[in-house]
């Protein structure tokens, strides 16, 4: 964000259409070399003649111009009968119906309902659609019709229930009756609160599956304040939930309190007013514990609990959480010796640390002790005890997220002190275990791979593989499979509103298809949230079933998709910049949300300040732009990254700094204590926001580059079980 500095960004959206994005979809790029080499690796005109390129092979297909797609598609619509043939025939209708020509579309459509079981309510539903366009009303609605008759459980009935209802409401009373989560639904819901806004079953209806719509806290609001008194508990538990998820904590908590007693609800009542700086939150926390002892949820209970009393009181927590939870134990005992130093009892202190390590040397918390007790050897200069601090981290605590970041300083420290096999093994050991981690890109930096350092990054032009299908979802029915794999993001999304039964308590699976299925109609921000989050799950069965799920390269494309590549391209080679790092920092901007506001105002996928905006465009003769296009955000966006790094000489590790924290910032940091070794430097930055924000952006880099560059990605899968490679 630029040039508002060391300001903690909260986001906005203005509003997010459903776009074309695909999960995964990319332009390819040449290999390592001069820019002025660059090829852009489509299928060729041989794969075009020879059928190589299949309906399946959705990602090479949207990367054709439209001419040649629709060459493709005709050649495969025309072949022997097939699945491949009905996918073709599909796509063809659709793209012809986008372009306005129905009676083409309808050509295509005829009878492919009885090739193509699996789509055949979709078939229909683009029928009627290519009626209606071709101004053939009664074939439009006897298609409405016949979609009732042979598909009446089937989510897309919703569609012929909408067009039919607005001459006949009868319709539109049987789609909120049968399909309530349906995005028709809600937009029929949404018409009949304009005539008459405090309808408590439509209000109940969007606080279930609304949360998607814009202005959804404000009917919640309404919910409440006009019917809290005919409110049953499982109500509120649906308020509380949709607050929770719109992070209004505060209303959260109240309405949880009122929610069916559950230790998971309880637990939300105290952490809601907390987050809400609401009062009520200790006795609430109290409440919960005393009346739920043994529930997994109260160990946590025992630590929040514990920070927010005396110190004396807070022991009498700990203790409680170190003798009943033992998950909870390691992080209890952390936190006891923090109190027992605040309240100047050292060897009381000392103890506890000494039980956490021996008793609990496998939890975070003795991870994260224990590079306590490393760093501070390193700064008294004694790096041989640091490194003895270190090395039990990557083998007793892999799991920690300070994993990595140990196994590389080890590596760093071992090189200072000469021991260079010894940093050899554990710079291959970050790569090996945690190979999407930060000091992955910073241990293969330091073996020699060809990956950048935080001087050379820009410099790069990697090639890019496109990934050719679709990676399947685990979750959803078999249509919502094939909609996915046609790229048919809209009507995916639209399916699964209907199909995600629990969004309260998702499997592995649900939370990752939600995610995916969020991504593809542009909801990046929440797409990738509910993606990231899956490492939060705590049982060990869903801990299983998310790393198989990482073990999958669908998982890490649906991490880091390619949205908007062709202006991040066009864009950064006219400012020689390596698009892999802009595609890095737009994510960590933005999360790929073109419309994007923060609070202070940057706005778009690089997040531009308009004053910002406004002297870049004086800069280059740009006589009117909107921020909240990409194009012109990405163009003036990646003209300030440029300026960055020419004021630090193309140190990129600098210019990153520099476009969160600003020019100023980081040149005082640079003169008050020297560049020196760049590790340290970023380890260092005084601003912890931007001190995050460079190791994101640069982790955003590595991840891009290892997992759709060739090369890179068949070294590291090389030494990492825990890489999956490009087909």
């Amino acid at each position: 964000m630029m040039p508002e500095f060391g300001r903690k960004r909260i986001y906005q959206i203005v509003g997010v259409g459903c776009g074309a994005l695909l999960a995964g979809s990319l332009l390819v790029r040449a290999a390592f070399g001069p820019r002025s080499e660059r090829q852009v690796f489509l299928p060729s005109g041989s794969e075009l003649q020879s059928g190589a390129v299949q309906v399946k092979d959705i990602n090479l297909l949207k990367a054709l111009p439209p001419k040649d797609r629709a060459e493709k598609l005709t050649k495969i619509a025309q072949s022997r009968e097939s699945v491949e043939r009905s996918r073709a025939r599909y796509l063809l209708a659709t793209e012809l119906l986008a372009q306005g020509q129905a009676s083409k579309a309808i050509q295509q459509l005829d009878k492919l309902e009885k090739d193509y079981p699996v789509m055949a309510g979709y078939v229909r539903l683009k029928r009627s659609q290519a009626y209606t366009k071709a101004g053939q009303t009664d074939k439009a609605q006897a298609e409405w019709k016949a979609v009732l008759a042979e598909h009446p459980n089937d989510a897309v009935t919703v569609e012929a229930l909408y067009a039919l209802g607005k001459a006949e409401p009868q319709y539109w009373d049987q789609a909120i009756a049968k399909f309530p989560a349906h995005p028709k639904t809600i937009e029929i819901v949404q018409q009949r609160l304009k005539q008459n806004p405090n309808q408590r079953d439509l209000l109940l209806l969007m606080a279930r599956h609304g949360l998607y719509v814009e202005g959804y806290t404000k009917l919640l609001d309404r919910l409440v304040e006009q019917h809290a008194k005919q409110l049953t508990p499982a109500d509120w538990e649906a308020i509380a939930f949709g607050y929770w998820e719109k992070q209004a904590y505060g209303k959260a908590g109240m309405a949880y309190a009122k929610a069916p007693t559950s230790p998971r609800n309880a637990y939300r009542v105290a952490r809601g007013l907390q987050l809400g700086e609401k009062p009520g939150a200790t006795l609430a926390y109290q409440q919960m514990i005393a009346t739920f002892p043994k529930a997994p949820e109260t160990g946590l209970a025992l630590l929040r609990l514990s920070r927010i009393v005396d110190p004396k009181t807070a022991i009498a927590y700990l203790d409680q959480a170190i003798s009943r939870f033992p998950d909870h134990a390691g992080a209890a005992l952390l936190e006891k010796s923090k109190v027992l130093d605040a309240l100047n009892s050292k060897e009381a202190a000392t103890q506890t640390r000494q039980t956490l390590l021996a008793q609990y040397g496998n939890s975070d918390a003795a991870a994260e002790l224990r590079w306590q007790l490393a760093q501070e050897r390193a700064k008294a200069g004694d790096l041989a005890a640091a490194m003895n601090w270190v090395k039990p981290i990557p083998a007793q605590n892999p799991d920690s997220e300070l994993a990595p970041e140990a196994a590389f300083w080890l590596g760093k420290w071992a090189t200072r002190l000469g021991q260079h096999q010894q940093a050899q093994q554990a710079f291959e050991q970050v790569l090996t275990q945690h190979p999407e981690s930060y000091y992955a890109w910073r241990s293969a930096s330091m073996l020699g791979w060809e990956v950048g350092d935080f001087t050379s990054v820009r410099q790069l032009d990697p090639a890019i593989a496109r990934p050719k299908a679709r990676p399947p979802v685990p979750a959803g029915s078999e249509t919502l499979h094939e909609l996915n794999l046609l790229g048919q993001d809209a009507d995916a999304w639209t399916l699964w509103q209907t199909e995600f039964r629990n969004p309260q308590e998702p499997s592995v699976a649900e939370q990752f298809t939600d995610g995916v299925m969020r991504l593809g109609v542009g909801d990046n921000l929440d797409g990738l949230f509910m993606i990231s989050y899956l490492s939060e799950r705590e049982t060990p069965a869903e801990q299983t079933e998310y790393k198989k799920l990482k073990q999958q390269l669908g998982y890490w494309y649906a991490l880091y998709p390619f949205p908007f590549m062709g202006e991040i391209e066009a864009w950064s080679q006219e400012r020689q910049l390596n698009p892999l790092l802009v595609t890095a920092l737009i994510r960590q901007e933005s999360r790929f949300m073109p419309k994007i506001k923060s609070a202070v105002g940057a706005t778009g996928l690089m997040q531009v300040m308009p004053e910002t905006g406004d002297w870049i465009a004086q800069k280059i003769n740009l006589k009117k732009f909107d921020l909240a296009e990409p194009a012109d955000n990405i163009k003036l966006g990646t003209w300030y990254l440029d300026y960055t790094h020419e004021e630090y000489a193309d140190n990129s590790m600098l210019a990153i700094a520099s476009y969160n924290a600003g020019p100023g910032a980081v040149a005082g940091w640079v003169a008050e204590k020297g560049l020196g070794d760049m590790d340290e430097f970023v380890e260092t930055i005084p601003y912890s926001e931007t001190r995050g924000y460079v190791k994101s952006v640069f982790q955003n880099y590595w991840n891009y580059l290892r997992l759709y560059n060739p090369e890179i990605s068949q070294k590291l899968a090389q030494v990492s079980e825990a890489h999956p490679t490009i087909q």
